[in-house]
């Protein structure tokens, strides 16, 4: 019996001197900080609103009332929201826009139990209209957007039912609809030379973000690198052995006029040499700036047009001087 009874006391002795050691540690490092939920918990973004599903009508009850309407719907990209069966009733038909109609088709019509779009700020109406489309790349950035801070909503370019033009919902064709805003920039594609923009070859679209982006004038990329240039001006996105350190500072339009101009090639000044001598001075050279001009050009007649001899202009693969 004795031996056992030593064992126990040993036991009772180790654990006190357990407890004591963790009640000084304790005491040492302060008292216990609380555990911080796993990240997904932190970031959790608060639940949709829950919404009632005896509040919606459907859009087949819509249609006693705005046939003429709704015939219109039928012929639009919306309508596919009708076939959507995975999320609720709030994200079907027309009361994905404008709401449950419950209210408006028990009150005889009244507007004010409905999201009309009418007498209505332009950032609610946008912000409605991006609860679906916020997450494609070409609507992501509209709330930076120069047109949403102007307060330019959707539906001042787009209709839902009386689109004229049936791609995109527009109110009216490009470029006709951007100029009904940008009135500066209408008359330069009435200059002699200008990209084909009137003629329907290109779009504003085709070079703007509409929707917004990172760049100024809503570009679709930066204008140092001239990605929406080389889009079509292919044989001039190098890369080359020698470049045109002005072409690749300053872009295209450092010499260029992108929507037109009244000299050949979009040219911002009517004789190349004029052009040239706005960085190539006669005091210039390197490394202070851009290579000087030489002495025997004295700029008359002979040494008036640069690209006679320097034809490859943009960049060479042959030649520093861009005579090849």
């Amino acid at each position: 019996m004795m031996p056992r009874t030593l064992s126990v006391a040993m036991r009772l002795l180790v654990g006190a001197l357990l407890v004591g050691s963790l009640g000084l540690a304790q005491k040492q490092s302060g008292p216990a900080k609380p555990k911080k939920p796993p990240p997904a918990e932190q970031k959790k973004a608060p639940p949709r609103p829950s919404v009632d599903p005896a509040q919606y009508v459907g859009a087949k009850n819509v249609k006693t009332c705005h046939e003429e309407i709704f015939k219109n719907f039928e012929t639009t990209p919306h309508w596919k929201t009708t076939y959507d069966t995975r999320r609720g009733a709030e994200w079907q038909g027309c009361e994905a826009c404008h709401g449950p109609g419950k209210g408006h088709v028990e009150s005889g019509g009244d507007k004010t139990k409905i999201f009309t779009f009418k007498n209505v700020a332009a950032a609610k109406i946008s912000e409605r209209c991006l609860e679906c489309h916020e997450y494609g790349e070409e609507h992501s950035n509209f709330r930076r957007s120069e047109h949403n801070m102007n307060n330019v909503s959707c539906v001042d370019c787009h209709s839902p039912h009386h689109a004229k033009e049936s791609q995109f919902l527009l109110v009216k064709a490009q470029p006709q609809l951007c100029f009904t805003c940008h009135l500066e920039t209408k008359p330069d594609f009435q200059k002699p030379f200008h990209h084909r923009v009137n003629e329907g070859l290109l779009k504003c679209t085709d070079c703007h973000n509409q929707h917004g982006g990172f760049v100024t004038k809503q570009l679709r990329s930066t204008v140092a690198q001239d990605q929406i240039c080389f889009k079509c001006h292919v044989d001039k996105a190098g890369p080359f052995v020698f470049e045109h350190h002005g072409v690749r500072a300053e872009g295209c339009m450092s010499c260029h006029l992108p929507h037109g101009s009244s000299n050949p090639r979009l040219l911002k000044r009517s004789q190349v040499n004029l052009l040239c001598l706005e960085c190539h001075t006669p005091s210039a050279g390197p490394p202070e700036g851009a290579p000087g001009v030489p002495s025997f050009h004295n700029q008359t007649q002979k040494y008036q047009a640069c690209t006679m001899c320097h034809v490859q202009i943009h960049g060479s693969n042959f030649d520093r001087f861009f005579f090849k």
